[in-house]
């Protein structure tokens, strides 16, 4: 069955984040901050991976991710639903089948070998296809994906995440200059939110979260 009817974007938003935080699937901690892949050190954490591993939960952030595309790009936008490797691809097919749609997955880069494909599946010229993927934070893998898909032939007009950072300046505004539209389900402003109103961490803790949302680039631990 194809979902059409769910919360305003907004509760979407707020349930979101209290799934994540109630799975452990984000992490704060000002004392021992992370590093991310890009070197650089942050209080926060996020693994949209876990999801895979919980039904319930699961199975309601992908009826809000269809919905949130059929709302938000169209209900007859696409011909096609393409994950990003690796962990779009659960995700890319689990939103296919809501929407009754063929899928793909797109690697990151070609395998080396037989076809030296980065499509898998069957992806034709013409097709309007969708990225799903679990999250995005600048958006520079994004456009890769993406420009993978156009060489088939194929249209990609917009992507689909469970979880945009939401606090690096013009992402959205390099996806739209791609051609790129941004649809998500929650933001780290709504993770926090999220996480005050439930209690989930001492004052101290999301003192320095807020401050890293404000600054990230600016932000050094205590």
């Amino acid at each position: 069955m194809i979902p059409t009817s769910f919360p305003a974007k907004e509760e979407i938003a707020r349930l979101t984040a209290g799934m994540l935080l109630e799975i452990g699937a984000i992490d704060f901690n000002a004392s021992e901050p992370f590093t991310h892949a890009s070197g650089k050190k942050a209080p926060t954490y996020v693994d949209c991976r876990k999801l895979i591993s919980f039904p319930r939960i699961r199975s309601t952030l992908m009826d809000f991710m269809a919905v949130s595309i059929m709302r938000e790009a169209g209900f007859e936008a696409f011909d096609n639903v393409a994950g990003g490797e690796t962990a779009g691809i659960p995700f890319g097919a689990l939103v296919a089948e809501r929407l009754a749609l063929p899928m793909t997955y797109v690697r990151k880069k070609p395998k080396g070998y037989g076809r030296n494909a980065r499509i898998e599946g069957v992806m034709t010229e013409g097709q309007r296809v969708i990225l799903v993927e679990d999250l995005t934070t600048d958006g520079g893998s994004k456009l890769s994906f993406v420009d993978a898909i156009r060489e088939t032939g194929a249209t990609c007009s917009a992507t689909a995440v469970i979880f945009y950072y939401g606090i690096f300046e013009g992402v959205e505004q390099t996806l739209a200059d791609h051609g790129v539209q941004l649809i998500s389900l929650c933001t780290w402003w709504d993770v926090l939110a999220e996480a005050k109103a439930r209690g989930a961490y001492d004052d101290a803790t999301l003192t320095a979260v807020e401050a890293y949302l404000k600054d990230p680039a600016g932000w050094t631990p205590a």
